[in-house]
């Protein structure tokens, strides 16, 4: 089963997450802030990190700097989940290397979907690179 992480501040924008998560086949696990994100991919890597931008302690755009410059953890594929929908702020974060960037409000099917396309084309990419 494929793990996600959340990284997301809000709880009840955490629980809808979750619950749609585990309703399309994953295991979940969750941080409230950046600095803690970091803490829990150190210790148990997920397949993909689900990622809010605006967070107390450490934002997500200093959480994914801190993860695409160690060597060990920039594999892991983000998706950027964020209320920031200016274009400038969606091109900032798909050039600090996320994978996806989905604006608050967002479907849930769309957002199923999203992740499944990300982990589906992390896989493919990993199976052509073996």
């Amino acid at each position: 089963m494929e793990r996600v992480l959340v990284v997301e501040d809000n709880e009840e924008i955490a629980a809808l997450l979750n619950f749609k998560l585990k309703h399309s086949g994953y295991e979940v696990s969750y941080a409230e802030n950046g600095k803690l994100g970091l803490e829990a991919v150190s210790t148990n890597p997920p397949d993909l990190i689900i990622l809010d931008v605006m967070m107390p302690v450490m934002n997500g755009l200093e959480m994914l700097k801190a993860l695409k410059s160690d060597e060990n953890l920039k594999s892991i594929p983000v998706i950027i989940l964020t209320a920031l929908a200016n274009e400038w702020e969606i091109v900032e974060g798909l050039e600090l290397g996320a994978d996806d960037y989905i604006t608050k409000p967002f479907k849930s099917q769309e957002f199923a979907a999203r992740v499944h396309a990300v982990l589906s084309r992390c896989k493919m990419s990993n199976s052509t690179q073996a």
